[in-house]
Formats: structure tokens, C-alpha cells, sequence
């Protein structure tokens, strides 16, 4: 019987997509017989994953799992919405967050080669997922955010997974106040939490557009200054979420639900599902004839 080598592995992996693994058992069952590994892979499924790795997965969810002190938010990519929604998909998010969470693995990357608690890499437990969903899945991101019993996790899911949130009030076991800041996040999608989080170069670059605007409007050089820093104002209302008006209570400051809750906001993270990700505008007619000619 003929040794399998970690290089015929790696051969395997690359021409198949198949997890490694999956591709070790493949070469141990076919005695190292690369072709016959192959039928091996394709007869049980598991090939077709390198087929769809070229695809854009633009869909997917956003899962939030809070244990304890523990807590992450993460996004899985599929390429359709229908997929997102599937069971087989959804468990596979939830497996991802509970591993991601024991774990706490420093980036994307170290996450695809940690292993999971059957025993297989996690890159391998996508593959497989590719190989009965049928479409391109990809693990994009994710957080974790660690608390004291003193502080408070907020998790909101909004649109089944469109959007995720996760905030972390420090001070206040609050959670109540603590979900309702996420929401409040999900719904105006701020960029940070306070003022001192802004850098001065993006204060500089607002507040000379605002100058420019207000002498183009023809107003006296001796208001413009002050107009300009009221002007700063409303960015700050923007762009910082303890500066924007409660969305459950406008009367209210962000800032002041926070501190009625006795908390501090000390971190958010909010994810929308394929912000940033070009999603391919396939020309139909184009598709086709490549394949008409392709035969």
C-alpha cells in the first residue's frame, strides 16, 4: 500500500476543493491512486466545492452567540438569500459562532485551520457544507467581546440576519438598555461611539467643506467660523452614537439612556450582511453563449 504524502494531499485538495481530511481518507481508501481519489471525492459529493470557489457570495447572515462573560458576532456568506435562509446553512453559522467562541481564534485565518470539536479543520466543515448546500459559503468576519459580571452584552438580530449588533455597557448589568442601544445602532448604523473617537484629520476635512459651504452661501467671514462649529455639531450627531437622538425616544440623548442605565457604551460592532463585497452583475446572454461555445 502506498504512503500518502501530505504533497499528494495537497494535490488532491487543489484539484478537487475537498476538505484535507476528506481528501487523506480519499488517497488512504485508493491505495494513493490520485484519479481513483478523485471518483472517490465526486461519488460522495465532495469535489464540487473547487467548482464554486470563483463564485461572489454576497448573501449570508449575521449570527451574535452570548455565553456568559463571552460573546460574537460573526458573517457567513452564501450566495443566495434562499441558501441564507436554509436550515442546513443556519446550523452551520451556529456551529461557527459556538466553535469561535471556545476557541476565541485571533483572525479569519487562524479560525479556518483551528479544529473543531469532531475533529476536523473548520475549513474542512465549510467545504463540507458546500458540497450538500451547493453554493459557495464563505466565514467573512467576526468579533469577540469579553465583559465582567458587572457589564452587559446587547445582541439584536434584525431582518432574520441582514443585520447583527453587539454592544458592551460597562458599569451597568442593563441588558434591557443594552439591547435597545444595538437596535438603536442597527437603525442609524453610526461609526462611532463618542467625539474623542473621531480623528482630528476627519474633523479637519468636515469643517473646511463647512467653511467652503458657508462662504459659498454668501455669508459674512466674521459668522462663518461659528456657524461652521454648529455645523460640526449636527456631523457629530451622525456619525457618533452617544451624540444621535434615541430612536425609541427622540427627547432623549443616546448618551443619557446610557447613563440612566449607570453604564458606560464602551464598545459596538454592527455588521450588514455583503456591505462591501461588488456583487457580480452576471450578462445572461453573455453566460450563455460562453457555454454554447464551450461544447
Amino acid at each position: 500500500m502506498a504512503a500518502v504524502t501530505a504533497q499528494m494531499v495537497k494535490e488532491l485538495r487543489e484539484k478537487t476543493g475537498a476538505g484535507m481530511m476528506d481528501c487523506k481518507k480519499a488517497l488512504t481508501q485508493t491505495d494513493g491512486d490520485m484519479e481513483a481519489a478523485i471518483d472517490f471525492l465526486r461519488e460522495k459529493g465532495l469535489s464540487s466545492a473547487a467548482k464554486k470557489a470563483d463564485r461572489i457570495a454576497a448573501e449570508g447572515s449575521v449570527a451574535v452567540e452570548v455565553e456568559g462573560n463571552k460573546a460574537v458576532i460573526l458573517e457567513v456568506n452564501a450566495e443566495t438569500d434562499f441558501v441564507a435562509k436554509n436550515e442546513a446553512f443556519q446550523q452551520l453559522v451556529s456551529d461557527l459562532a459556538a466553535h469561535i467562541l471556545k476557541e476565541q481564534p485571533a483572525d479569519v485565518e487562524a479560525a479556518l485551520s483551528s479544529t473543531m470539536e469532531n475533529g476536523s479543520a473548520v475549513a474542512d466543515h465549510i467545504s463540507n457544507a458546500v458540497a450538500k448546500i451547493g453554493e459557495k459559503i464563505t466565514l467573512r468576519r467576526f468579533e469577540v467581546l469579553e465583559k465582567t459580571d458587572s457589564d452587559a452584552f446587547g445582541a439584536y438580530i434584525h431582518m432574520g440576519g441582514r443585520i447583527g449588533v453587539l454592544t458592551l455597557l460597562e458599569g451597568s448589568t442593563d441588558d434591557a438598555v443594552a439591547k435597545d442601544v444595538a437596535m438603536h445602532i442597527a437603525a442609524l448604523n453610526p461609526k462611532y461611539i463618542s467625539r474623542d473617537q473621531v480623528s482630528e484629520e476627519e474633523v479637519e476635512h468636515e469643517r473646511k467643506v463647512l467653511t467652503e459651504q458657508a462662504l459659498n452661501e454668501g455669508k459674512p467671514e466674521n459668522i462663518v467660523a461659528k456657524m461652521v462649529e454648529g455645523r460640526l455639531g449636527k456631523f457629530f450627531e451622525e456619525i457618533c452614537v452617544l451624540d444621535q437622538q434615541f430612536v425609541k425616544d427622540p427627547d432623549k440623548k443616546v448618551r443619557e439612556v446610557v447613563k440612566s442605565a449607570g453604564g458606560e457604551l464602551k464598545a459596538f460592532v454592527r455588521y450588514a450582511v455583503g456591505e462591501g463585497i461588488e456583487k457580480r452583475e452576471d450578462n445572461f446572454a453573455e453566460e450563455v453563449m460562453n457555454q454554447v461555445k464551450g461544447n
